[in-house]
């Protein structure tokens, strides 16, 4: 349900709602909600919203403005990355959350149809060190941490309609089956790779990117020795990649993130690795069990596998669901999701995202805010000291 908000003076010091002691939430030098620059960003519009019933289910006669990336006239999928699983969440992932929680519950009021999802990403190289750093088997490591991803969800009255987790069985038949799908029209093939690769990003990156011997990010980098490999050819994907963000200016906002994504495919794309063998906590490979998928391949396959791909029936989730409104990520996983993910859609033959939307970084003294850097700050202990709707 719709709750109302109480908006104070904001230089008075309001009291805790469980403690009942004085906390100065509202500062006189406040600055703007990141959470509103992504609404008002992702919704902008000179048009006025009319009202609209809370049960008017006919997307062409609500009170939405048309946007550059929705024409209203489908339901709205909206979706938060899966969050990684090497550790407990922090603000950063209640934020995105929230964030989408704000946009979903507006559709869901102006009369739209809505598929709200959110998950974990519980495969790759960091979860499995993760795991044997505490002494447990991954599976049993992946179970714990996605029940407190999930948990919170819960506490922060997030309304997603779907929790994908891709350690499930149906994600991994899903992503078996894209897979195969680019095997058979050519895109796929078998050579060796060695080069820079972060633990900590579960990306690789290209020596012209490094900086002062770290990747751009700040991470530790290391050197892949040469070990056999799966390739996408995603160099064939740098002029159909321009091509969209030419014909579709927003399918990357803000405009500062999609200039830095341009900036990135015309420095030259090459083919991406997409398997590993030297760890084996991951989707097996079709086929060929010494390899598993490159973690974001399994990833990115969890927007399709929430909708019961690769089902794509009449009447179906990804008939009526796919391809998604907007996708909300931080700007660190964006070039997985504006340079990887439509390249492996067009592989496919699959349609494309209307828009991803890339918001900044919490940072502690300038650092970026991390569960591998342990500078994080629990959302629940918020929750616990200020409630819900103030954390919120």
């Amino acid at each position: 349900k719709p709750t109302s908000y109480h908006r104070p003076n904001h230089r008075r010091s309001l009291p805790c709602l469980v403690s009942g002691q004085s906390s100065p939430l509202f500062r006189p030098s406040i600055p703007t909600c990141s959470a509103h620059i992504i609404y008002r960003q992702s919704f902008a519009s000179t048009a006025t919203a009319s009202s609209a019933s809370e049960n008017q289910t006919n997307a062409n006669t609500t009170g939405i403005p048309p946007t550059t990336f929705d024409d209203r006239k489908r339901p709205f999928q909206v979706t938060t990355p899966i969050y990684y699983v090497n550790d407990k969440p922090h603000v950063g992932h209640a934020y995105t959350s929230i964030a989408c929680d704000v946009i979903a519950r507006y559709m869901r009021l102006s009369g739209r149809e809505v598929f709200f999802q959110s998950g974990t990403d519980e495969h790759g190289q960091k979860v499995e060190d993760s795991a044997k750093a505490a002494g447990i088997e991954p599976q049993v490591f992946v179970d714990d941490v996605s029940g407190s991803f999930r948990n919170l969800l819960t506490v922060l009255n997030i309304s997603n309609d779907a929790f994908v987790r891709t350690t499930e069985m149906h994600h991994r038949e899903a992503v078996q089956h894209l897979w195969r799908v680019l095997v058979d029209k050519g895109y796929i093939y078998l050579d060796n790779y060695e080069g820079w690769y972060s633990v900590r990003d579960e990306c690789y990156y290209m020596e012209s990117e490094l900086v002062e011997g770290k990747a751009p990010t700040g991470s530790d980098v290391e050197w892949m020795v040469k070990e056999p490999s799966y390739f996408f050819r995603l160099s064939e994907f740098e002029l159909p990649l321009l091509q969209l963000y030419d014909k579709e200016p927003d399918f990357v906002a803000p405009s500062a993130r999609r200039n830095e994504v341009i900036s990135f495919v015309k420095s030259g794309l090459r083919d991406l690795s997409v398997s590993r063998t030297s760890f084996n906590w991951g989707v097996p490979v079709p086929d060929d069990d010494d390899h598993v998928m490159y973690v974001w391949m399994d990833a990115l396959a969890n927007y399709l596998s929430a909708l019961g791909y690769p089902n794509m029936a009449a009447e179906s989730n990804m008939d009526r669901y796919w391809p998604a409104a907007l996708h909300v990520v931080g700007k660190d996983i964006l070039r997985f999701h504006a340079v990887y993910w439509p390249a492996f859609l067009m592989a496919a033959d699959l349609p494309l995202p209307k828009r991803v939307f890339a918001h900044g970084w919490w940072t502690i003294d300038g650092e970026k805010m991390s569960k591998s850097v342990g500078n994080v700050i629990d959302p629940l202990q918020l929750v616990e000291q200020y409630s819900v709707d103030a954390t919120r």
